[in-house]
Formats: structure tokens, C-alpha cells, sequence
């Protein structure tokens, strides 16, 4: 007959290693929880020793306020903490640490060794403690005021945990990353990191913002540092500062996205998916973008009290902070045109713009409106002078090179646009111009389609999403959940451009649908659009999808290769990129100029040699 195991306590020690699983993973997590306890002690300095990733030994040295000597005891047991008081306190939590477990979880699977002197105290004391040990008294020690803590043979009590653990290159690959962020959360501590007694990483403290560049170098790397924009916005309470890389600049994984909340680093579905979609028609597919962002907000607003490992956070109004996040980044990104980044050079003047036709805009006797309804041909004929009609599809016999007019304007250091002006056409694709600073090379579709895109965008956005009666309303067969969701948020939905309707417990109605997006899948678009309401608790699945189908119109309404310009016609594309937000780079991702400067120009070539 089968033996029911009774219910009992579990003996201290297993209990105390269960709970260290929730904190400790691996020596990364060991060093992140000792980096924030002494962070939230006042260091403004911390040492890092590590040996055989981290496993052999993780210590840490800060110039903290220390620890008192008769609490020293007390700063290893579980449950113990000076960071908050009462049940209140989580409601509004300031610090990096205050679960009051770490240092016990941590000396339940390790060798702990514990120094510190109070700065209010003329002497140190220490204790140590590891696996079933019991506390001894602090025995006095020599130790200048801060706190130093060494952990020993991490899980040489547990061999089951042990055997789980990596390679030593990559538990130190970990515990660098966790130094990383830290450094990047609080550029104003000096970061040491020795490994193998051999110094690896030192980061002087940094104030101005010329050092944060430097820790931002070197931390990332000098190429992210040189090409990241900063980033400033604040609105009700909300701060976002730091800087983010342009499209152009991405990488292949999303191993180089730091995000911070009140100085803590977080993963969040949340913050994830409203960068995301700031990026989602200037970033090439299967990219991602580059980041370093802090967000402050009032404690209260967020709990950081959701996960053991705190990587987690829940906003109060995590929709207000959605948008926030998504619009800043966003306006920052509309900056990556060549206007922009000429403005920072003293030698960007624009007297002498108006000498080549500009694009025309619309106006008030032409509402943007009716540029989106209007045909695509005659679309086009706003962006050219003459319109493209009069270009040649096929042209008989391409030149290499496109000669420049006898009568073309000279550019001068002292008047060239950011993109100067047009020299040639190369085999029909690329413009070559010259501006202040040496050789421009366009591609002019993928220019000119950056451009079409924006306003087609523009004419779109000046009206809402119109919505279509369905002749025949598409019967969806959904879970009771997603029933519940689309019920839930009814109210909404008709902002989409999409009206469902509840027939039954697992059955919706669909009988609106977005004008725009007609031919499309519009079950799959309902799903996708119920799939966000229940997981983000918004949805702008409408407006991806129309911003692709633009994206579709503006290429094929875009000049194509092989077509011949004349001169007018490529300074009328340079103008129109100059004054179109984020024209350095395609609908997909792609750059759509390239600046080769005089030094590099004469570098090919070795002159001054």
C-alpha cells in the first residue's frame, strides 16, 4: 500500500538553500546582490575581485557608511533588512536591495566572510559563516570605514547546483555584465574589477557629461559612444535620459539594451514592446536597436516588489508610461535626417536653399488628406519638377557617369547645404554630391522613398482611422478569454478602426474594419489586435499594419534605378532629404547617404604622404 509522507517544517538549512535559489543562480547573482547592498550604502568607491568566474571566490570592497558592530550578525540572517520598516514602506520603495535575504541565501550555499567598520566606529570587526555553521561573535579586524564581503566555493554544499554551472569564461562573461550595468546605473562610483589579481576594468567616477560619454565608451563601445544621440524628455512626472543609436547602427541580438528605473536595471515585456515600436519603421528587419536609458518616476507608481531577482517591475499606469516612452523615442529618432546631424557643425548655412525647386508640401488649399486619396502618379508629381512622367523608364544607353550642366551652381564651404549639391549619377542608382566636407553618395529610391513614406504618413494621420462595414461580418471562433477581452475593451476597438461584436461564449462578430486594410487578413488582424489588449492592455496592431501598407505604396511609387535625373531633379531630392525626418535611412532600415570626408578621400588615395 502506497506510505502518504506526512506534512512537516523543513529543517532550517534546506529551507535557507531553496530560498537561495530564488537569489542565487550563479556568481553573477552573488556579485549583483553584495554591488547593490553596498550602493545602497552611500559607496561612492567598490573594488571587484574575482577567481575562476566567480566561483573560487567574489569579493567586494565599498566606501560605504558600514555596518554597526553588533548588527553584523543580523545583516546574515534572513529577513533582516534597514531598508524598509513596515508593510507601507513597499509602496514607495527608493533602494536597490530590501528583501533581507541576499547575505543569508548566500551563506546558505557558500563561505561567507563578513568585515566592516561603522563610520562612526575606530575599529573593524568581522565574521564568517558557511553552510551550517553557526555565528561566532565579530572578532575585531583592521578595516577602513566601508564593508567588505568575500564569498568562498559557491555550492560546495550543493553539488546538484553545482554541476549546473557553465564554463569559467562565461560565469565571468556574467559577472562582467553585472559590473557593466552597474556602472552604467551610477556613473557618478568609481568601478574597479580585478580578476585573477590582474585589473581589468577601471571606471573613474564621472559627473560632466564629456565622462559619462567616456564610461559610456567604455562600457559599449567608442563607435556606440560616437554615434548615440542623446536623449532628454519629460512629461507629469515622468524623466527619460540617456541615449539611443541610429538605425543605422544596430546589432544583430539584443545584447546591448540597457534600461533603468530609478536606477534599477529591469527587463519588461512592457518597456520592450513600446521601443520596439519607436523603432518599428527606421530599424532593418531582424534587427535590434542600441540603448542606455533611464526612466525616473515617482516610486510609487511602480513595484519592483513582483520578482525575487527584482529584473521585473509592475506600473501603476503602465499605458501613460507606454506612450511616454514610445513618443520620446520616436521624436528623437525623427531627428536622423541630414539637417540634424549637419546642425552640429558650425558650417551648415541655408541662404542659398531656395536656388533649386523644393518639394512641394501640402497647403491649405491642398489638404494632406487629399494627397493620400489621390492617384499615386499624380502623388509623385508633387515631389519632382518636372513631374516623373517625363522621365525615361528605360533609357537607351545609360552613361556611367551623368555629366553636370555647364551652368551648375558651385558649392562653397561657406553656403553648401548639409548635402551640398549634386554633381552626377552613377549607373543610374547612386547621386554623387559635394558638400562642405567632401563626397555625398545618395541612394536616391531609397531616399526618395523615406521621404514619399513620411507624408504619406502625415496625410494619413491628419485623418482617423475610417472604418468599413463588412458586406458579409466575419464570424471568429476565439477562446471564452479572448471573447472576454474584446467584450473588456469594446469601448476601444471603433479607435482601431474595428467593431466586434459577442455572440456567444467563444464566438466573436467582426463587422468593421479599417477602410485601409480591407484586402487584407482581417481575421488574423482581430487575433493580433485581442492578443494585445489582453497582454499590453493596448493595441496599435491598426496602425503597424497601415504604416506597412504605406511603406508598400511609398516603394512603388518611389523613383526607381536606371532612372535619369537631371541636375535640378537630384537637388530637388537632396533638399526634400534635408527637411524630412528620419531620411537617413529606408522604410526598411536601411542608410540613404553616405559622407566620405576629404581625410578619407585623400587617405585612398595617400596623399600627404
Amino acid at each position: 500500500m502506497l506510505e502518504i509522507p506526512s506534512i512537516h517544517l523543513l529543517p532550517p538549512q534546506v529551507a535557507n538553500q531553496i530560498a537561495a535559489g530564488e537569489v542565487v543562480e550563479r556568481p553573477a547573482s552573488v556579485l549583483k546582490e553584495l554591488l547593490e547592498n553596498s550602493l545602497d550604502a552611500g559607496a561612492t568607491e567598490l573594488d571587484i575581485e574575482a577567481e575562476q568566474g566567480g566561483v573560487a571566490l567574489i569579493r567586494v570592497r565599498d566606501n560605504g557608511h558600514g555596518i554597526r558592530p553588533q548588527e553584523l550578525g543580523l545583516a546574515l540572517s534572513r529577513h533582516a533588512t534597514s531598508k524598509i520598516a513596515e508593510l507601507s514602506d513597499l509602496q514607495a520603495i527608493r533602494s536597490l536591495g530590501f528583501r533581507g535575504e541576499a547575505l543569508a541565501s548566500i551563506a546558505s550555499v557558500a563561505r561567507v566572510t563578513l568585515s566592516s567598520r561603522f563610520h562612526q566606529a575606530e575599529q573593524g570587526f568581522k565574521l564568517s559563516i558557511g553552510g551550517n555553521a553557526q555565528l561566532q561573535p565579530p572578532q575585531p579586524v583592521s578595516h577602513p570605514v566601508g564593508t567588505s564581503v568575500e564569498m568562498r566555493d559557491l555550492f560546495y554544499n550543493t553539488p546538484a547546483r553545482r554541476k549546473f554551472l557553465r564554463t569559467e569564461k562565461t560565469e565571468f562573461a556574467h559577472v562582467q555584465e553585472v559590473v557593466r550595468r552597474l556602472a552604467l546605473s551610477r556613473a557618478d562610483v568609481r568601478f574597479r574589477l580585478y580578476y585573477k589579481n590582474k585589473l581589468l576594468l577601471s571606471l573613474r567616477s564621472a559627473q560632466a557629461e564629456a565622462e559619462q560619454r567616456q564610461r559610456l565608451a567604455a562600457v559599449c563601445g567608442e563607435e556606440f559612444a560616437a554615434q548615440a544621440l542623446p536623449v532628454v524628455a519629460q512629461q507629469n512626472g515622468l524623466q527619460l535620459s540617456g541615449w539611443i543609436a541610429p538605425p543605422t547602427f544596430s546589432r544583430a541580438q539584443p545584447d546591448m539594451q540597457y534600461f533603468f528605473v530609478n536606477g534599477r536595471v529591469i527587463r519588461d515585456k512592457l518597456i520592450n514592446h513600446a521601443l520596439r515600436q519607436a523603432y518599428q519603421d527606421v530599424l532593418h528587419s531582424g534587427r535590434y536597436p542600441l540603448y542606455v536609458l533611464y526612466l525616473r518616476i515617482d516610486p510609487s507608481e511602480v513595484d519592483v516588489n513582483v520578482h525575487p531577482s527584482k529584473h521585473e517591475v509592475c506600473f501603476a499606469q503602465g499605458q501613460w508610461v507606454q506612450t511616454f516612452l514610445q513618443h520620446s523615442i520616436q521624436t528623437h529618432l525623427a531627428t536622423t535626417s541630414p539637417r540634424q546631424v549637419a546642425s552640429a557643425s558650425p558650417a551648415a548655412p541655408t541662404r542659398l536653399l531656395a536656388q533649386y525647386p523644393l518639394a512641394s508640401t501640402p497647403t491649405a488649399a491642398q489638404p494632406a488628406t487629399q494627397v493620400a486619396e489621390r492617384p499615386i502618379a499624380d502623388y509623385l508629381a508633387t515631389l519632382f519638377s518636372p513631374p516623373p512622367a517625363q522621365l525615361s523608364e528605360q533609357p537607351s544607353a545609360p552613361a556611367l557617369i551623368q555629366t553636370p550642366l555647364p551652368n551648375a551652381a558651385v558649392a562653397t564651404e561657406a553656403t553648401a547645404p548639409p548635402l551640398g549639391y549634386a554633381l552626377a549619377q552613377l549607373q543610374g542608382v547612386y547621386i554623387l554630391a559635394q558638400n562642405a566636407q567632401g563626397l555625398v553618395i545618395v541612394d536616391m529610391h531609397a531616399a526618395h522613398e523615406r521621404i514619399t513614406y513620411e507624408r504619406l504618413k502625415t496625410a494619413y494621420g491628419q485623418q482617423h482611422i475610417s472604418r468599413q462595414p463588412l458586406l458579409m461580418p466575419l464570424s471568429l471562433a476565439v477562446t471564452r478569454q479572448e471573447a472576454e477581452i474584446a467584450e473588456q475593451y469594446a469601448d476601444l476597438l471603433p479607435s482601431l478602426g474595428m467593431a466586434l461584436e459577442r455572440l456567444g461564449p467563444q464566438t466573436l462578430l467582426l463587422r468593421e474594419a479599417p477602410s485601409v486594410l480591407s484586402d487584407g487578413n482581417l481575421e488574423q488582424l482581430a487575433r493580433d489586435v485581442i492578443a494585445d489588449l489582453g497582454h499590453l492592455g493596448s493595441s496599435q496592431r491598426t496602425q503597424v499594419e497601415i504604416h506597412k501598407l504605406l511603406s508598400t505604396m511609398a516603394c512603388h511609387a518611389s523613383v526607381r534605378a536606371h532612372r535619369q535625373l537631371s541636375l535640378a531633379e537630384m537637388n530637388a531630392l537632396l533638399r526634400d532629404m534635408e527637411t524630412t525626418e528620419r531620411s537617413n535611412q529606408c522604410n526598411h532600415g536601411r542608410p540613404t547617404w553616405v559622407q566620405l570626408d576629404m581625410q578619407h578621400l585623400d587617405a585612398l588615395f595617400q596623399r600627404g604622404r
